[in-house]
């Protein structure tokens, strides 16, 4: 089989079309670059997903960490710390063993109890805890005179959210908004060690790098092709977050627009 048969053959197995049936013997480096960047369709599946909800959250929860009252402040600042107070790792199997529960009990679908729904919503869940303390950090930096020259023009309101309050809020948690991301993306692996199953062996990137460095007894080479496809993944998040950066900043002069820096979390 060419290397061009393996890509057709493979190219989409994750998603469960193509060959069912995963090489056994005679591993190439073509098999492990086609199945690792197939099931990197579902790291990026989760990453995005997740990105897109969690960002409109974690909105929601920095406007209810800094609201007045306490019956929408507390609430959210619980929230906040249980997800950001544990471990993600331990997240994905609490969040297995309750929708099992709610499952066998009717109350939530199968589909909970799947990567590809469950272990979603504990990435959603988590990365809105984690942007929210970086949006209500954010909030609380916006210069007061910002503030006051949206009253001084009568916006109040949604208003001076709309117009004010959010792309200033935006502009300053951006740079660690981005970093956030790239985490997220990430942590996805961690899916591959969680109790949610994948089925029909449609697993994600680790899921393919494991498997063929327990065929073949050398994890030196499918970990770095696994490596190599995040580092990818990595740049790209940073490209198209820098356009996001310099689209917020671009009525500031050059020497004060705030530049993204990838700062890595060795601990989460």
């Amino acid at each position: 089989m060419s290397c061009w048969d393996t890509v057709q053959a493979y190219a989409f197995r994750s998603l469960g079309y193509g060959e069912r049936l995963l090489p056994r013997d005679d591993f190439t480096l073509c098999q492990q670059f086609t199945l690792i960047g197939s099931g990197m369709i579902w790291n990026i599946y989760f990453g995005i997903i997740a990105l897109v909800f969690g960002f409109a959250f974690a909105t929601l929860l920095a406007l209810g960490k800094s609201s007045r009252r306490a019956l929408i402040r507390k609430p959210v600042e619980w929230f906040i710390l249980l997800f950001r107070g544990s471990p993600l790792f331990i997240q994905f199997f609490l969040a297995y063993l309750i929708f099992l529960r709610l499952k066998q009990a009717g109350l939530v679908p199968e589909a909970m109890t799947s990567a590809w729904a469950g272990a979603l919503v504990v990435l959603f869940l988590n990365t809105a805890a984690y942007s929210a303390e970086i949006f209500y950090g954010a909030l609380r930096s916006i210069p007061r005179g910002d503030i006051e020259a949206a009253d001084a023009y009568g916006l109040s309101g949604w208003s001076r959210f709309r117009r004010v309050i959010w792309p200033t809020m935006l502009r300053l948690g951006w740079p660690g908004y981005t970093n956030e991301a790239i985490f997220l993306f990430h942590a996805t692996t961690l899916v591959f060690f969680t109790g949610f199953p994948a089925l029909q062996q449609r697993g994600d990137a680790l899921y393919y790098a494991s498997y063929f460095a327990d065929k073949t007894f050398n994890p030196f080479i499918p970990y770095p092709i696994l490596a190599g496809y995040f580092i990818v993944l990595t740049l790209c998040v940073i490209g198209v977050f820098g356009l996001v950066n310099a689209r917020l900043n671009r009525h500031l002069p050059q020497d004060k627009r705030q530049k993204i820096r990838f700062k890595p979390q060795i601990i989460r």
